[in-house]
């Protein structure tokens, strides 16, 4: 269920405004501007009319600024006990212009918005319940708000019109492929969580968010995954926010990718995994340094790097007992709890370092040197890591080149067979590239000879196979 915000101060007076430009509307001449929306799985057309740009109510649950909600938890608190009241109207006229990642930078794509609703007008309405509250056109109201611009062309829901129904609507028309101003990754993030919550399925979510459905629980995974971050980094009173993880959007994917395929293989090592590479997110190292990070990153690299003020030893009991169940699972592995131990207060430290922002205290200053000693730390860290990642690709090159060459020698197999059964094989074509193979073989063979000392069995066979063709 969405949450019901309760009509605001001048519903009344709204919708006798809106019944009677609706009825001047309809008896006018010509043909009445309309609207198309989906509306309860069904196409609706709604009829547009002009509202005073001031008489208009900003959307308290519209998805666009979920997450920067929390940017300023005090004027977020009011805006919860009354969305209506100026203080709470213009904390979302202000989140409306600012940027996603950091409400306290105005947005340029607002400014561009702005440009083109002075040089343009606008060319698409907007929608409002007939109380007035805008379902979809929040941030262009705000844009003509500041143009000074009176009035705005508005579709105007039906009567019967719920909370339920406003959230859904904002979400197909926000989702429609075209150039509206697309939502930011978090709330993107919050609107699949919601749809699910409403108990949607995965499928079907997916198909209206124009995603697959690997990608949609992806992406829930992330949102548990940022959670359970904001809620170990909470200590006294200060924590992260969702909206601090704006810009890490391709380092959390990659994540999950990376998780997913380690996981097969070992829980542990995926934990471990998780956990190093968080660190390297929160830290906000670069994508490429992300990748660096591997299950055996800490032993390898970081422990001897380590201050010992940010040394961490756990001991784990070897099982923990379930609860009412009578049973017990293996507890994590040593390496991950102080992993975790590592995170959680590298955590803490940036929760306090985003609550202070510059006016520190004794409490903050020590948050900045543990903030300062990790990224020292992870950087001497990262650099044999990359040296040994560059070898290790090196390594790895010749082997993967051959792998794809009998890849595509499989495939020839495929085609050969395919033309056979439709005679329409170029022979004197084929038999020159095997001529040219050959020769590539003659090659590989006798480079293989000069580079590898004790050759195995599949060396072997290509020296004596090709020594064979020379005879």
């Amino acid at each position: 269920m969405s949450k019901d915000f309760g009509r605001p101060p001048l519903a009344a007076e709204n919708r006798t405004l809106v019944e009677q430009r609706l009825k001047e509307a309809s008896s006018g001449k010509g043909v009445p501007e309309t609207l198309t929306i989906e509306w309860r799985t069904q196409p609706l057309s709604v009829e547009v009319i002009d509202m005073p740009v001031d008489a208009l109510y900003y959307n308290p649950g519209t998805h666009r600024i979920r997450a920067q909600r929390s940017h300023d938890p005090q004027r977020d608190l009011l805006l919860d006990e009354d969305a209506w009241r100026p203080e709470g109207q213009d904390y979302l006229h202000y989140l409306l212009q600012a940027q996603p990642a950091d409400p306290s930078k105005r947005d340029p794509d607002f400014d561009a918005l702005k440009d083109s609703l002075r040089d343009f007008k606008q060319n698409e309405p907007g929608l409002i319940t007939r109380d007035g509250i805008l379902v979809n056109g929040n941030t262009r109201r705000a844009a003509l708000k500041e143009l000074g611009v009176t009035n705005m062309r508005v579709g105007v829901l039906p009567e019967s019109c719920t909370w339920d129904d406003i959230n859904a609507v904002e979400l197909s028309l926000q989702l429609r492929p075209d150039r509206r101003r697309d939502y930011s990754y978090i709330n993107r993030l919050l609107a699949i969580e919601e749809q699910q919550l409403m108990g949607k399925q995965l499928a079907d979510i997916a198909r209206d968010f124009h995603i697959r459905v690997s990608t949609c629980e992806q992406d829930l995974w992330i949102l548990s995954c940022l959670r359970d971050l904001i809620e170990r980094s909470r200590d006294g009173g200060t924590e992260l926010r969702l909206l601090d993880f704006e810009k890490q959007q391709e380092k959390l994917r990659e994540l999950h990718r990376r998780y997913v395929k380690e996981a097969t293989a070992s829980r542990d090592n995926a934990e471990l995994l998780k956990e190093m590479r968080l660190v390297a997110i929160v830290l906000n190292f670069s994508k490429t340094d992300v990748r660096l990070i591997e299950p055996d990153f800490r032993i390898r690299y970081l422990n001897q790097r380590l201050p010992e003020e940010l040394k961490t030893s756990v001991s784990s009991p070897s099982a923990v007992a379930i609860p009412g169940l009578n049973r017990s699972v293996a507890s994590a592995a040593p390496q991950v709890a102080e992993a975790k131990a590592l995170t959680d207060m590298i955590l803490r430290a940036k929760a306090v370092e985003a609550a202070e922002e510059g006016n520190l205290s004794e409490r903050g200053t020590a948050a900045l040197r543990v903030i300062a000693a990790a990224e020292d730390a992870h950087e001497s860290a990262l650099e044999p890591a990359g040296k040994d990642a560059r070898v290790r690709k090196r390594k790895q090159a010749a082997p993967d080149r051959l792998a794809d060459a009998c890849q595509d020698i499989e495939q020839c197999v495929t085609d050969l067979v395919l033309a056979r059964g439709s005679r329409s094989l170029d022979e004197e074509a084929f038999d020159e590239a095997v001529v040219n193979l050959r020769a590539t073989l003659s090659k590989l063979a006798h480079e293989s000879a000069r580079s590898i000392s004790a050759p195995g069995d599949g060396v072997s066979w290509l020296l004596e196979a090709v020594r064979q063709g020379d005879a």
